[in-house]
Protein backbone atom coordinates (compact mmCIF):
# COMPACT_ATOMS: atom_id res chain seq x y z
CA UNK A 1 0.00 0.00 0.00
CA UNK A 2 2.76 2.40 0.63
CA UNK A 3 4.72 1.97 -2.64
CA UNK A 4 1.45 2.61 -4.07
CA UNK A 5 0.48 5.33 -2.74
CA UNK A 6 4.10 7.06 -3.04
CA UNK A 7 4.04 5.86 -6.88
CA UNK A 8 0.55 8.07 -6.82
CA UNK A 9 2.36 10.67 -5.01
CA UNK A 10 5.14 11.26 -7.83
CA UNK A 11 2.76 11.00 -10.64
CA UNK A 12 0.51 13.22 -9.08
CA UNK A 13 2.91 15.86 -8.07
CA UNK A 14 3.98 16.49 -11.76
CA UNK A 15 0.34 18.05 -12.29
CA UNK A 16 1.29 21.03 -9.60
CA UNK A 17 4.64 21.70 -10.27
CA UNK A 18 4.81 25.02 -12.26
CA UNK A 19 5.48 25.30 -15.70
CA UNK A 20 6.51 27.68 -17.65
CA UNK A 21 4.79 29.97 -19.71
CA UNK A 22 6.47 31.77 -23.11
CA UNK A 23 5.08 35.52 -22.86
CA UNK A 24 7.71 36.34 -25.30
CA UNK A 25 5.54 38.05 -28.03
CA UNK A 26 7.18 37.60 -31.91
CA UNK A 27 7.06 40.72 -34.03
CA UNK A 28 7.08 39.31 -37.66
CA UNK A 29 9.94 40.63 -39.28
CA UNK A 30 10.70 40.54 -43.08
CA UNK A 31 13.97 38.56 -43.17
CA UNK A 32 15.57 39.18 -46.95
CA UNK A 33 18.36 37.08 -49.02
CA UNK A 34 20.76 38.24 -51.14
CA UNK A 35 20.22 41.59 -52.36
CA UNK A 36 18.86 42.68 -55.57
CA UNK A 37 20.83 43.94 -58.28
CA UNK A 38 20.71 47.79 -59.49
CA UNK A 39 18.78 47.22 -62.93
CA UNK A 40 16.06 44.68 -60.80
CA UNK A 41 15.50 47.35 -58.12
CA UNK A 42 15.09 49.95 -60.99
CA UNK A 43 12.76 47.74 -62.77
CA UNK A 44 10.70 46.66 -59.28
CA UNK A 45 10.75 50.11 -58.26
CA UNK A 46 9.09 51.41 -61.29
CA UNK A 47 6.25 48.82 -61.08
CA UNK A 48 5.66 49.96 -57.51
CA UNK A 49 5.57 53.73 -58.35
CA UNK A 50 2.94 52.73 -60.98
CA UNK A 51 1.09 51.05 -58.35
CA UNK A 52 0.97 53.77 -56.04
CA UNK A 53 -0.09 56.27 -58.85
CA UNK A 54 -3.26 54.03 -59.23
CA UNK A 55 -3.60 53.93 -55.81
CA UNK A 56 -3.56 57.18 -55.24
CA UNK A 57 -6.12 58.35 -57.56
CA UNK A 58 -8.31 54.75 -57.05
CA UNK A 59 -8.09 53.27 -60.70
CA UNK A 60 -8.58 49.70 -60.28
CA UNK A 61 -8.42 49.18 -63.86
CA UNK A 62 -4.83 49.69 -63.65
CA UNK A 63 -4.72 48.11 -60.29
CA UNK A 64 -5.83 45.22 -61.30
CA UNK A 65 -3.04 45.07 -64.20
CA UNK A 66 -0.18 45.64 -61.75
CA UNK A 67 -1.17 42.79 -59.06
CA UNK A 68 -0.62 39.31 -59.62
CA UNK A 69 -3.19 37.06 -60.90
CA UNK A 70 -2.47 34.69 -57.06
CA UNK A 71 -4.13 37.56 -55.44
CA UNK A 72 -6.71 39.32 -57.41
CA UNK A 73 -9.26 36.69 -55.65
CA UNK A 74 -8.64 38.16 -52.65
CA UNK A 75 -7.65 41.95 -53.83
CA UNK A 76 -11.17 43.67 -53.05
CA UNK A 77 -11.98 46.87 -52.86
CA UNK A 78 -12.26 47.34 -49.27
CA UNK A 79 -8.86 46.03 -49.01
CA UNK A 80 -7.54 48.49 -51.55
CA UNK A 81 -9.18 51.36 -48.73
CA UNK A 82 -7.14 49.74 -46.28
CA UNK A 83 -3.71 50.14 -47.96
CA UNK A 84 -4.61 53.19 -49.31
CA UNK A 85 -5.11 54.34 -45.56
CA UNK A 86 -1.62 52.77 -44.38
CA UNK A 87 0.60 54.56 -47.36
CA UNK A 88 1.44 58.33 -47.21
CA UNK A 89 0.98 59.87 -50.19
CA UNK A 90 2.52 62.83 -49.79
CA UNK A 91 5.41 62.00 -48.60
CA UNK A 92 8.90 60.57 -50.64
CA UNK A 93 9.76 56.50 -50.38
CA UNK A 94 13.02 54.98 -50.83
CA UNK A 95 14.77 52.13 -51.00
CA UNK A 96 15.48 50.54 -47.75
CA UNK A 97 16.66 47.33 -48.27
CA UNK A 98 15.45 44.80 -51.03
CA UNK A 99 16.65 40.79 -51.59
CA UNK A 100 14.57 37.81 -52.03
CA UNK A 101 11.93 36.26 -49.48
CA UNK A 102 10.58 32.72 -48.42
CA UNK A 103 6.58 32.87 -48.74
CA UNK A 104 4.34 29.90 -47.56
CA UNK A 105 4.63 28.17 -51.08
CA UNK A 106 8.44 28.02 -50.45
CA UNK A 107 9.22 29.76 -53.23
CA UNK A 108 11.53 32.64 -53.17
CA UNK A 109 9.72 36.45 -54.15
CA UNK A 110 12.05 39.43 -55.15
CA UNK A 111 11.03 41.80 -52.04
CA UNK A 112 11.80 45.75 -51.67
CA UNK A 113 11.31 47.46 -48.10
CA UNK A 114 10.71 50.93 -48.39
CA UNK A 115 10.95 53.76 -46.01
CA UNK A 116 9.81 57.36 -46.05
CA UNK A 117 12.86 59.75 -47.16
CA UNK A 118 12.83 62.05 -43.83
CA UNK A 119 12.92 59.02 -41.70
CA UNK A 120 15.96 58.93 -40.70
CA UNK A 121 16.12 56.26 -37.57
CA UNK A 122 18.17 53.05 -37.85
CA UNK A 123 15.58 50.30 -38.20
CA UNK A 124 13.43 52.82 -39.23
CA UNK A 125 9.63 54.29 -37.41
CA UNK A 126 7.46 53.18 -40.79
CA UNK A 127 8.45 50.62 -43.49
CA UNK A 128 6.28 48.86 -46.30
CA UNK A 129 7.54 45.57 -47.91
CA UNK A 130 6.73 44.90 -50.94
CA UNK A 131 6.62 41.12 -52.80
CA UNK A 132 6.76 41.44 -56.14
CA UNK A 133 6.38 38.14 -59.07
CA UNK A 134 10.02 37.91 -61.73
CA UNK A 135 7.82 39.34 -63.75
CA UNK A 136 6.87 42.74 -61.97
CA UNK A 137 3.38 42.35 -61.15
CA UNK A 138 2.83 42.92 -56.97
CA UNK A 139 1.80 39.51 -54.62
CA UNK A 140 1.85 41.76 -51.51
CA UNK A 141 2.25 44.83 -49.78
CA UNK A 142 2.67 45.35 -46.17
CA UNK A 143 2.61 48.66 -43.99
CA UNK A 144 4.43 47.66 -40.61
CA UNK A 145 4.53 50.52 -38.10
CA UNK A 146 6.76 50.87 -35.00
CA UNK A 147 5.45 52.27 -32.00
Amino acid sequence: MKKTFLVFCVLVSHLYWPQGVNTEIRKSKTELLSELNESQKGFYNAAFLKFVEALKSSDQQMINTLISDKVKEIVTDNVIQKLSGGISFDKNRVIFKSGYQSLADGAKYPTIQYRYENDKNIPPRDILTVVFEDSGKILGVKPEFSE
